[in-house]
């Protein structure tokens, strides 16, 4: 048997005088699952160039002198001393190239899990950067702490360096959008009408939503609703409902001991078929790969 529909989301503790869209961001990077596995330290020449690896996404940290992001039709970009900038999608024609004086930058190279609600991941912008002054009190502390443990052989560093690349990805993503305006889903959360509605779908995510249903939660009329919410999430608001229940199906498939049809159901399908369907579309493989998957390894 599975949960009743209430007890599907896990939902993380509030603290007194904490923001319902910084809840949220906690439900939704819950989903946006990625691997790091390299951290290091690279010295530029004056004028020198790095290529970063193209296919994986990075958090770059200036640890001393000055860099330019060029190409690609970029706008340059000045990257000062004690400032972070992530590039979520990889570099692609993107370069590194340090100005008149050398540089030295610390590297985190992560890449997102094929898994993740693939539509917010292509939601965040090319490139996130964040200042020395929007960084102080987390960023120095963190960049420290991961360049002790690349340097560490010990048994369980490469786990330590994955957790903690995850750390900062988060920490990053909860600074930018608090910068204003975010871009992307991360700017529904920074929202306040927007972020309620999302809020609601988040904590019902069971509830046959209307877009005046929403759009009532938001305080908004139906038409300035959808065009804010599309906008911001970059979905709709009923197609982001229905990538959240799938979102939960596929932890229901991963953890619990329950049929690909029941947990159908409990999501509200009316048939497996409508399921697998969905799921498929949205994961590129049918329910049936996970659950097999879950089976193979209880075993």
């Amino acid at each position: 048997m599975t949960e009743q529909p209430e007890n599907l989301t896990i939902r993380p503790e509030i603290e007194i005088g904490s923001s319902a869209s910084t809840d949220l961001l906690s439900h939704v990077l819950a989903q946006i699952r990625l691997t790091g596995d390299r951290v290091y330290s690279h010295a530029l020449a004056p004028e020198g160039r790095l290529e970063l690896e193209a296919g994986a996404a990075h958090v770059c940290v200036v640890t001393q002198g000055v860099l330019h992001i060029e190409g690609d039709e970029h706008q340059p970009l000045v990257i000062d001393t004690g400032d972070l900038v992530m590039l979520p999608h990889g570099a692609g024609g993107l370069r590194l190239a340090a100005s008149g004086v050398p540089a030295t930058l610390v590297l985190c190279r992560f890449r997102f899990d094929p898994d993740s609600l693939r539509g917010m991941v292509s939601a965040l912008p090319k490139c996130i950067h964040i200042r020395r002054a929007e960084g102080a009190g987390w960023l120095e502390g963190i960049v420290h702490f991961l360049m002790i443990e690349a340097g560490d052989i010990q048994p369980g560093a490469a786990l330590m360096v994955s957790r903690l690349i995850d750390l900062v990805v988060i920490r990053t993503l909860r600074t930018w959008i608090h910068q204003g305006p975010a871009s992307g889903w991360l700017g529904g959360l920074a929202d306040a009408r927007i972020a309620s509605a999302l809020k609601a779908i988040h904590e019902r995510p069971m509830q046959r939503w209307s877009i005046e249903t929403l759009a009532a939660i938001a305080g908004m009329s139906r038409s300035s609703f959808c065009e804010r919410f599309t906008a911001l999430v970059g979905r709709s608001p009923l197609r982001y409902h229905n990538e959240w229940r799938l979102a939960l199906a596929r932890d229901l498939l991963a953890k619990r001991d329950a049929r690909v049809g029941e947990i159908g159901l409990s999501i509200g399908y009316e048939s497996e078929a409508a399921f697998s369907r969905a799921y498929k579309t949205l994961f590129g493989h049918s329910p049936r790969v996970d659950y097999r998957l879950r089976k193979d390894t209880d075993r």
